[in-house]
This record gives C-alpha cells, structure tokens and sequence, in this order.
C-alpha cells in the first residue's frame, strides 16, 4: 500500500504535466496524458489503488466521467464491476441521476438503473478533486440506492479548493497533492 514514503509516488508525481491558463486564464490544468504516456507511472498508479483495495471487499468501482473510465477499468479487473458514472444523456438504458451544483448553474450524473446492488462495497474513482461537486454527487447517487462507499480515490487533488469537504464522512485516498489551482 501506498504510503508517503512509497518510491513510486515521485515518478507518478512528475508524469504529470502541469498547463498554465488552460482551459482559460488563471487555471493551471493538471494533464494526466502525461501520466498516460509514461507506463511504468501508470502501472504504478493503478497497482498502488488495487494495493490499497486488497481485502477489503470491493464489489464494485464507480468511475466517474471521464477521466474515472481510465483508472477504473483496470482496477475493477482485480475482482470487482466496473460502473460507469456519466454525464447527463450519455447513457442509453433507463438511468437514475444526482444533481450537482456548479459555479453557475447545476449538472447531473448518471448511472443504469439496476447497474449496482444494495448492499454492494464500492470505491469511487476519478483523476482529480478540485471542488468536490461531483465526487459527493456520486456518493449521494450510490448510497440512495444503499451501496456502502468504502473509499473515494484519486490521483491528484488541489486542497486549496477544498473539494475534500464535500465528501462528508467518506474516506479519500490521494496519490498527488498539487498547489496548482
């Protein structure tokens, strides 16, 4: 398991390339295609979340539009589904949703109807956490249904926005802390 010590933290850390003014003017957009291109930082990444779920009972692995369909996949396939967690009308079945609110406005994800079981151990995955608005909309949406979330799990956080806060009682494991806002 992944500790602050672990050797393989400062590689995934610098695979990870940092763009200033990206989408707009003042962001500083942490890109994980970086992260992507580099194989061993991205086995890493992912054998330091199976690591950490190991025995613990995880029946499922909620990924989180987009970015969460990339680390999620491969880290369901150590012994859990793999759900898909998405944004409004992207799904094709019967859904049931979570709204969320935005600097402007709200959002919505989405998940099938009938994808998860009451009573099923989930971690929920995605590539960041800045706000929170989403990853506690995805906490909400699975626990209505009666999923225990054991864990929210990303690889990079930016504390400055406080996202953690949103999360409530729910655990969040982090492989990076970035100063980047």
């Amino acid at each position: 398991m992944a500790t602050k010590e672990d050797g393989r933290l400062p590689k995934i850390a610098s695979s990870i390339r940092v763009i200033p003014d990206f989408p707009k003017p003042g962001i500083m957009f942490q890109d994980i295609t970086t992260l992507l291109l580099d194989t061993e930082a991205f086995k890493d990444t992912i054998d330091i979340f199976v690591e950490r779920y190991k025995g613990k009972d995880i029946s499922l692995v909620a990924g989180v539009e987009a970015r969460g369909f990339i680390f999620g996949p491969p880290i369901a396939l150590a012994g859990a589904k793999f759900v898909p967690m998405r944004k409004p009308k992207k799904l094709p079945g019967k859904v049931i949703s979570e709204e969320y609110s935005l600097e402007y406005g709200t959002d919505k994800i989405e998940m099938h109807v009938g994808a998860v079981e009451p009573g099923e151990r989930a971690i929920i995955i995605d590539d960041l956490i800045a706000t929170g608005g989403t990853l506690s909309a995805a906490i909400r949406l699975l626990e209505r249904v009666g999923v225990k979330i054991v864990e929210c799990a990303c690889v990079i956080e930016l504390p400055e926005l406080k996202g953690r806060e949103k999360l409530g009682e729910t655990p969040l494991f982090i492989l990076v802390t970035s100063d980047a806002a």
